[in-house]
């Protein structure tokens, strides 16, 4: 076996590995897109959940206004970073080819 090719097997499966996936902090089989999706249905479901407990009596008004302004500022963050993504899909679209 020529020592160039073993060299160069060696190196490859060093570099492999180097760019190898990392794992992140989502979790297993969850990317942190997926996170942020997760949190922010969890966000929108707090604010139902306090809201109706409102209606029927069991939540005083100063928890219904925390949990409405937290589900505003969810809704306000994911249509910015929407608008952003879409923006940026634009400008791409845009680009000489």
């Amino acid at each position: 076996m020529d020592m160039k090719t073993s060299f160069a097997t060696q190196s490859y499966a060093q570099a492999r590995t180097a760019t190898a996936p990392q794992a992140t902090e989502a979790g297993p089989g969850q990317s942190p897109l997926g996170t942020i999706a997760s949190s922010f249905a969890e966000a929108l479901q707090n604010g139902e959940e306090t809201a109706r407990a409102a209606m029927l009596g069991g939540a005083d008004p100063h928890t219904l206004v925390q949990a409405l302004a937290q589900s505003q500022l969810a809704i306000e963050t994911a249509v910015t970073v929407r608008d952003k993504v879409v923006e940026a899909y634009q400008e791409i679209l845009r680009m000489p080819v």
